[in-house]
C-alpha cells in the first residue's frame, strides 16, 4: 500500500478506535442498566434505593472525569490520556462482570463512569485535529453513529440473553470488556495529534510571544473563547434535558401514562433505531457543506414538535410515540451530533478537550439533578414536564440558530502556527517524527 493511501486511511481508522469511546460509553449505560436494575437485582439483594444510587453515582462521575480527563488531554496529550482512560474502563468493567457484592459494583460504576468521561472529550479532539479539512465534521458526526451501535449491539444481546439472570447481565459486561480490550490493543498503534503537539510546542518554546497562546484555563472565562464554552454548555445541557428523560424515564413513562408494557417500549426503541442511523449518514454528508445549516434547522423542529405534542394533548400512546420517533429523526441533525461538531470548531487546540470536558460535565449533573424530580412530576402533571421540556429545547433551538453562528471559529483566534498556512511545514514535520 502506497504511503499517500496510508495517509488517507489514517483519518478514518483514527475516527474509529477514538470513537469507539462512544460505542463503550453508550454500551456501559445501557448494560449497566439492564443488568443492574434488572440482572443482578435478586441475586445480588439490590433494592430500589441501592440501584438508583449505582445508575446515578456512574453519571456522576462521568461528569468528574469529563473534567479532569479533558483537562489533562489539553495538558499531556490526546493519546496519553485516551489510553489510560481504556485502561481504567476495563478494569471497571471487569469488576461489574465478577461481582458478588455491592461493594464491587460501586467501585465498578466509579472506575467506568469516570474513565468514560475522561475519554470522550479528549477522543473527540483527537479525531477532529487528525481529520482533513472538509472532513472534520464528518468524522466527529461518525463518532455519534458508534453511540447508536453500542445501543444496538447491547439491546441485540440483550434480547438473547436478558433472561439469564445473573449469567446474562456477566455475558453482557464480557461484551464490553472484549471490545475495550481490543480498542486498547488497537489505540497504540495511533500517534499523537499533530495539531496538538505543535499548539504545545508553540507554547513551552514560547514562540511568537507577541500573540496570545490559548492555553491557560483562565482564558475559557474571558473572550472570545468564553462565548463558545457559554453557547455549547446551554445547547447541550437545555437539549438533553428531553435526550436524557427519555432515555432514562421512556419505559416509565410508557408504562404509567399510557399502560403500555415494557417490552412494547423496548420494541418501538429499536423500530427508531435505524431510522436514526440513516438520518446520521445523511448529516455525515451535509455537516461540512453549508446545506448543514438547513438539516440543522429541520432537525430542530422536529424535535420542538415531538415535545409540542404531548405537551399540547397530553401524554398518550400517540403522542408518546411521536416524541420517541419524530424527536429521534430530529436528533440526527441537531441536539449531541451538531454540538460535537460546535465544541471542536469553536475552541482553540489546547483548550478543545477541556471546553468539552466543561460542557460536558455541565449537562451531565443538569440532567442528574432533573432526574429526581421527573417521577414525581410526570406522575402529579405529565403535561407541565412536557411543557417544560419543549421549553428547554426551544432555548437551545434559539441558542443554535442566533448566538453560535455569531461566534468566532478557533481558526480566526488561534496564532497562525497552529490553524495556518504557516503550520503546514512545522505540521508535517511533527507527523514524521510521531510515526
Amino acid at each position: 500500500m502506497s504511503g499517500a493511501t496510508q495517509r488517507a486511511n489514517r483519518p478514518w481508522k483514527t475516527a474509529t478506535l477514538a470513537g469507539m469511546a462512544s460505542y463503550l460509553d453508550s454500551g456501559a449505560l445501557v448494560t449497566s442498566g439492564i443488568a443492574i436494575g434488572g440482572s443482578y437485582a435478586g441475586a445480588l439483594g439490590l433494592d430500589a434505593g441501592t440501584i438508583g444510587a449505582l445508575l446515578g453515582l456512574q453519571t456522576l462521575m462521568f461528569a468528574a472525569g469529563a473534567l479532569v480527563g479533558g483537562r489533562l488531554g489539553d495538558r499531556f496529550g490526546r493519546r496519553r490520556i485516551f489510553s489510560l482512560s481504556l485502561v481504567l474502563y476495563a478494569a471497571g468493567i471487569a469488576l461489574l462482570l465478577i461481582a458478588a457484592s455491592t461493594g464491587l459494583l460501586y467501585l465498578g460504576v466509579i472506575a467506568v463512569g469516570f474513565a468514560i468521561g475522561a475519554d470522550l472529550p479528549v477522543s473527540l479532539a483527537l479525531i477532529n485535529e487528525e481529520a482533513p479539512e472538509g472532513k472534520k465534521g464528518r468524522l466527529v458526526v461518525y463518532s455519534g453513529m458508534l453511540w447508536l451501535a453500542g445501543i444496538v449491539a447491547v439491546v441485540v444481546l440483550s434480547s438473547i440473553v436478558g433472561s439469564w439472570g445473573v449469567l446474562g447481565g456477566r455475558i453482557m459486561f464480557a461484551h464490553l470488556l472484549g471490545v475495550a480490550v481490543i480498542v486498547l490493543i488497537l489505540r497504540m498503534t495511533l500517534r499523537e495529534s499533530a495539531e496538538w503537539a505543535a499548539a504545545r510546542q508553540a507554547v513551552d518554546t514560547h514562540v511568537d510571544t507577541e500573540r496570545v497562546h490559548f492555553s491557560r484555563v483562565g482564558q475559557l472565562f474571558r473572550p472570545p473563547v468564553l462565548f463558545a464554552v457559554v453557547a455549547t454548555g446551554l445547547y447541550y445541557a437545555s437539549w438533553n434535558l428531553g435526550a436524557s428523560t427519555l432515555g432514562s424515564f421512556g419505559t416509565y413513562l410508557w408504562t404509567t401514562l399510557t399502560g403500555g408494557g415494557v417490552a412494547e417500549f423496548s420494541q418501538l426503541t429499536l423500530l427508531g433505531l435505524p431510522v436514526g442511523f440513516v438520518a446520521g449518514l445523511i448529516f455525515m454528508r451535509a455537516i461540512d457543506r453549508p446545506s448543514r445549516n438547513f438539516w440543522f434547522v429541520g432537525g430542530s423542529i422536529l424535535i420542538l414538535v415531538a415535545w409540542a405534542l404531548p405537551a399540547l394533548l397530553g401524554p398518550s400512546r400517540f403522542t408518546l410515540v411521536a416524541v420517541l420517533l419524530v424527536s429521534g429523526l430530529g436528533n440526527a441533525f441537531a441536539g449531541e451530533s451538531i454540538y460535537k461538531v460546535w465544541s471542536q470548531e469553536l475552541v482553540p487546540t489546547l483548550l478543545r478537550s477541556t471546553s468539552s470536558g466543561l460542557t460536558m460535565a455541565f449537562t451531565r449533573v443538569i440532567a442528574g439533578l432533573a432526574a429526581f424530580g421527573t417521577p414525581a412530576l410526570a406522575a402529579a402533571n405529565p403535561r407541565l414536564l412536557f411543557a417544560l421540556l419543549f421549553g428547554f429545547t426551544l432555548v437551545a433551538t434559539v441558542i443554535g440558530l442566533f448566538w453560535v453562528p455569531k461566534l468566532p471559529k478557533a481558526s480566526q483566534i488561534e496564532q497562525p502556527l497552529v490553524t495556518g498556512k504557516s503550520s503546514t511545514s512545522n505540521s508535517e514535520s511533527l507527523r514524521a517524527e510521531m510515526s
